[in-house]
């Protein structure tokens, strides 16, 4: 099952996870707080890139520093496309989803013939050479940022997404079906040899698998994937900036991963749940809410290796003992 046995307390967490993105636009009103409604489109957006990123990472051990570059590169594709006219979703999301995968391609194919620090830092430049490139370029905003005055346009009746209500459960629909996604993927015998190229990689080319063909193909899925958060971003927040693709965004996706748990279908969401809701009640306390976060942060990756999906895990280990 995709949450395990749900009458365990990961199960149980996992679900209230779940159910909080489902209720959440009656719930914010319903507490007073109706920013949370927003707070949690931008965290099921975010989650998406997450869960893209933990395919690679979490089951492949492919620790890319750069994964954010494809936010970028599938935010900025709609908002371009948008800046000249062409507002059509119909072609909007599937160049911007094609683009994200021919540079992941590319990217990918360079990076993935290095190993371990070499892979993050070769991620990491690529990234900002993105990030350096889409500062250059004046016409589409430099630093400022790129503005965009239409969302996208399918030509179906109620489905409007400037309407806050759609553009929320668009971004959950997308949630799941990319948690679906990471989960056929990991369970089919192509994700088994990615998961065996990450312990044993040179076993696994001595048995015949070409293992840099499946990781780049990999590669590819977790960039194509991330394209789609960006494409809900620009769609969300109706503006992209340059710092979508600088290291810190990749930075703060590696964070979610490791807080919801590396190598855990749900993992990501729950981890990023937690970073964006925390950082968003710390924010309101103090601008120096890092320093409150930083050791948070610190301590979880020391005494809970497995993220939360791992605490959760062991309690219901520990019930059973």
């Amino acid at each position: 099952m995709l949450m395990g046995s749900l009458w365990t307390p990961r199960g149980i967490y996992n679900a209230v996870i779940i159910i909080l993105c489902i209720i959440m636009p009656w719930l914010a009103p319903a507490i007073g707080q109706e920013f949370f409604t927003d707070v949690f489109t931008r965290t099921m957006i975010f989650a998406i890139a997450a869960i893209s990123l933990n395919l690679i990472m979490g089951y492949g051990g492919m620790i890319s520093f750069g994964h954010a570059v494809y936010i970028g590169i599938g935010g900025y594709t709609v908002g371009i496309l948008s800046y000249h006219g062409i507002d059509n979703g119909w072609i909007q999301w599937p160049m911007a989803i094609g683009l994200c995968g021919v540079f992941a391609l590319i990217f990918g194919a360079i990076s993935l013939r290095t190993k371990g620090v070499y892979f993050i830092m070769i991620t990491l430049a690529f990234a900002q050479m993105m990030y350096f490139l889409s500062v250059s370029i004046e016409k589409y905003g430099s630093d400022d940022g790129l503005n965009i005055d239409s969302q996208s346009q399918f030509g179906v009746p109620f489905f409007d997404l400037s309407d806050p209500l759609t553009i929320y459960y668009t971004a959950f629909l997308c949630m799941m079906l990319c948690v679906y996604i990471t989960y056929r993927f990991v369970n089919s015998r192509f994700g088994m040899v990615i998961r065996g190229s990450m312990s044993n990689d040179e076993r696994m080319r001595s048995i015949g698998y070409p293992t840099y063909g499946y990781k780049l193909t990999a590669f590819v899925i977790a960039g194509m994937m991330a394209g789609l958060s960006g494409i809900l971003s620009a769609n969300f927040e109706a503006f992209m900036s340059p710092d979508n693709l600088f290291w810190i965004a990749s930075g703060d996706l590696i964070f979610m991963v490791v807080l919801g748990g590396m190598g855990t279908i749900f993992g990501p969401i729950g981890g990023t749940v937690l970073f964006l809701v925390i950082s968003e009640i710390l924010s309101n306390f103090t601008e120096s809410w890092h320093l409150i976060f930083g050791p948070l942060l610190i301590l979880v990756v020391l005494y809970m290796r497995g993220g939360m999906e791992g605490f959760f895990a062991s309690l219901g280990r520990s019930q059973n003992d």
